[in-house]
């Protein structure tokens, strides 16, 4: 057994344990104190080793990414709209036509170890090609892969899914990098693809799914009216079906009422989302996966995410992808809700990047806190001697270079 001793040590479970310790035995926590009482376990024989000013932390969840789209980084400039941008990326995807073409999956192999660099554990990526499943598996990565599909109009929306299913079954996914299916918005789903999807992730207990939800203006315009630029996108696309009747209310109320979201969903984005929307996700059980330096990027507004804590719903942390977000850092995301929602404990959102994550992916009996019998997957960031508050201190903007995965 190994005790790593540090100034600090942040169970998420429990308050920050300043000059503390955490046991590791083979790769797996055996129990976490202060230092006061190590000298009788330190005379039981344990390998001490003192990491001195760092704080050791579990290691941090990105619950929503789409690491295909690595490649994109810095090609689609911002807009003030979210369709423009939408637009940008269908047309730099165009330019790519081979899902697994070279510069896409080094790109993806590159992403990865920026993840990991930045303290990432746990990754929910979400794939319209499944190129990134490869190197997921081959990687110090835990996750979930999601096969999103987007098919708005289709003669066969039970065909739909049945194939997207065989293609998930023929993955053979692993205990570490799981698979599931998501829907990729209520505006660009059929109704009978939603239930679909439902339906087959219903057939396993444990699946998460996921959904891009109430992000923008136009999408909140074209569930209430059926008009709108997501409208006109779907026309010029030859996507339009012109049997779809506009569910009116929100986004949210209609998968509520559509029997969609439960507590195995994660809704991302949340951006335009109102007080009695937040109130249906906390009903449900559903978690909101807040991304806000892509929002900003894309358009789509500024979330409101006091008011998301305020609400009662889990709020867990993704960075999107780098065609929206400049890195995959959940700590750069952190900082990012710090300076957007003052009101908010350092904790609250250290938790929603760590145990709030893992357990909206399925990990949480792995990752996400400092506890006996979870998995020793931790890293230590340096803070200054003279940290008081440490929480507040590591949702401050911490940089890669602060990081270190402790080698157990």
């Amino acid at each position: 057994m190994i005790r790593y001793r540090a100034s600090w040590v942040l169970p998420i479970a429990g308050p920050p344990i300043r000059d503390g310790w955490v046991v590791v035995d083979h790769g797996r926590i055996v129990a976490v104190g202060r230092r006061a009482t190590t000298e009788r376990a330190a005379a039981a024989g344990d390998l001490e080793r003192d990491l001195g000013r760092v704080a050791i932390m579990p290691g941090l969840v990105n619950a929503h990414t789409h690491l295909e789209l690595s490649y994109l980084r810095g090609r689609i400039p911002p807009a003030d709209e979210f369709v423009s941008w939408i637009r940008g990326v269908m047309a730099a995807r165009r330019e790519r036509p081979d899902p697994a073409g070279p510069e896409i999956l080094l790109a993806v192999h590159d992403g990865i170890a920026e993840a990991v660099r930045c303290g990432t554990a746990v990754v929910g990526d979400i794939s319209n090609t499944l190129v990134a499943f490869g190197p997921l598996t081959g990687s110090e990565l835990a996750g979930v892969l999601f096969y999103e599909l987007i098919r708005f109009n289709t003669p066969d929306p039970r065909g739909v899914v049945e194939e997207a299913s065989r293609r998930l079954d023929a993955l053979a996914p692993t205990e570490r990098v799981r698979t599931s299916l998501a829907a990729h918005a209520p505006y660009s789903v059929a109704p009978l693809v939603l239930r679909g999807i439902r339906e087959a992730v219903a057939r396993d207990p444990f699946a998460p799914c996921t959904v891009h939800l109430s992000e923008s203006r136009a999408e909140v315009e074209f569930i209430a009216t059926g008009r709108g630029e997501w409208r006109r996108l779907l026309e010029e696309l030859g996507s339009w079906d012109a049997s779809w009747v506009p569910p009116g209310g929100s986004p949210v109320q209609y998968l509520d009422e559509s029997g969609f979201l439960d507590g195995r969903v994660l809704a991302v984005h949340g951006v335009q989302m109102t007080g009695a929307d937040l109130a249906r996700l906390a009903a449900r059980g559903a978690t909101l996966v807040t991304c806000p330096r892509s929002n900003r990027h894309t358009g789509a507004g500024t979330p409101p995410l006091e008011q998301f804590y305020a609400s009662g719903v889990p709020v867990a942390v993704g960075t999107d992808s780098l065609a929206s977000a400049p890195d995959l850092s959940v700590f750069a995301e952190l900082a990012a809700l710090r300076a957007l929602a003052p009101a908010v404990p350092a904790a609250s959102l250290l938790e929603s990047a760590t145990r709030v994550g893992a357990r909206a992916l399925g990990f949480d009996a792995d990752f996400g806190t400092i506890e006996p019998g979870k998995r020793a997957r931790l890293i230590a960031v340096s803070v200054p001697d003279a940290t008081t508050d440490v929480e507040e201190y590591l949702v401050s903007g911490i940089l890669p270079e602060q990081i270190r995965w402790i080698e157990t």
